[in-house]
Formats: C-alpha cells, sequence, structure tokens
C-alpha cells in the first residue's frame, strides 16, 4: 500500500506526460507524407526557412519526369512504389538537409553546401534517381532537378527561391528531351543583386 500511495501524487502528471507524447506523436505523423514519409509542404515550409539562414544553403527542386506513363503502364501501385523510392534517395541524398514532397510527383529540398561541392553531388543524387526500383527493374524514368544557391539572390524567401529552382528544372527538362535517358540537372544563376537570371542545364 505504501508503494501505492506513493504513486498516487504523481499519476495525474505521468498521465498529462503520456498524453503530451501521444499528441507529439501524431501532430509528427501529421505532418509526414503518408506515402513517402517525407515532410508535407507546410511542414517543410517550417524547416526549409529555418535552413535558408544559413549562408551556404541551396534550394532543389525535383520533378519525376512521365510519372502519368509509369502509372498508365505499370499501374498506379508501381507509380506509388516509384515515389517512394524516389524520396528516399533523396532524403539519403541530402544529409543534414531538409526534403519534403509538394504534392503529386514533385519534391523539393534545402541542403547545406559547407564543401561548395553541390553541382557535383547534385549531378551524382540526379543519376541515382533515375535508375531503376530495386524491386521492380522495370519502374523507372528520369528525374528532373533544379536548384539554385540562395546567396544568388540575396533577400528572396523560399518561395521565390522554389520558383527559380522551378524555372532551373524546366530549363533541365527541355535540355534533356533529346537524350531521355540521360539524368537532367539545371541550375539557374544570377548576379549578386540577384537579376539577369541566365540558365544552365547539365547532365
Amino acid at each position: 500500500m505504501s508503494t501505492l500511495a506513493a504513486l498516487l501524487p504523481i499519476a495525474p502528471t505521468l498521465g498529462w506526460a503520456a498524453h503530451a507524447w501521444w499528441l507529439h506523436a501524431r501532430l509528427t505523423t501529421a505532418r509526414r507524407d503518408p506515402l513517402t514519409g517525407l515532410w508535407t509542404r507546410e511542414a517543410f515550409t517550417r524547416r526549409a526557412r529555418r535552413l535558408l539562414r544559413d549562408p551556404r544553403a541551396v534550394v532543389v527542386l525535383a520533378d519525376v519526369d512521365h510519372f502519368k506513363q509509369i502509372n498508365d503502364t505499370h499501374g498506379h501501385a508501381s507509380g506509388d512504389l516509384l515515389l517512394a523510392t524516389i524520396a528516399a534517395r533523396l532524403a539519403h541524398g541530402a544529409p543534414g538537409g531538409v526534403v519534403g514532397r509538394l504534392g503529386g510527383d514533385e519534391f523539393a529540398a534545402v541542403v547545406i553546401d559547407r564543401d561548395g561541392t553541390a553541382a557535383e553531388r547534385l549531378d551524382v543524387l540526379a543519376r541515382v534517381l533515375a535508375r531503376p526500383v530495386d524491386t521492380a527493374p522495370q519502374v523507372h524514368t528520369t528525374v528532373s532537378l533544379g536548384w539554385v544557391r540562395a546567396t544568388d539572390y540575396p533577400g528572396e524567401e523560399l518561395s521565390a527561391l522554389l520558383r527559380r529552382a522551378d524555372e532551373a528544372m524546366y530549363a533541365a527538362k527541355r535540355s534533356g528531351r533529346s537524350s531521355p535517358r540521360r539524368a537532367r540537372l539545371g541550375r539557374l544563376l544570377g548576379s549578386v543583386a540577384g537579376r539577369r537570371p541566365g540558365r544552365r542545364g547539365a547532365a
């Protein structure tokens, strides 16, 4: 009885702690995309804005090429498998950064380029993303990536930087149409003032 008596005063505290843990777990789950496990758009945005305080931040946008064709040819289950695989590869290729699924077959990431090798690492990532799904070799397509350095556009917020990464991504898509099996990677370049951007596509 003495042990029970000792526990009674702290029982409400334990109950609230358990409830708080449960609530936190539910909120975290709600912020994750159920298919890919990546952050949802809202959760990604909050975390990405924090990373953009670092002057070495790089904003990346990725889009699956011919995704509708994958669904039509192999079925929606294969399309889901492809999205989940690409999400896992993106997360693996962005250590220390944040990766989110913006919707459909579109993904975004903010990474910190600590050693100045973002271009090389993203080129490798684009090639990795184009590999077939390990468990379903027939399911594969290219993934177009566009990226910008935040310091090239000082003062611009995440939404504006994502738009610029989107421009670079579509430039990469256009440049890759003649070589559909090559990785597609584009960077949007700008002056220090963030004006007169030029496009460069690389594969």
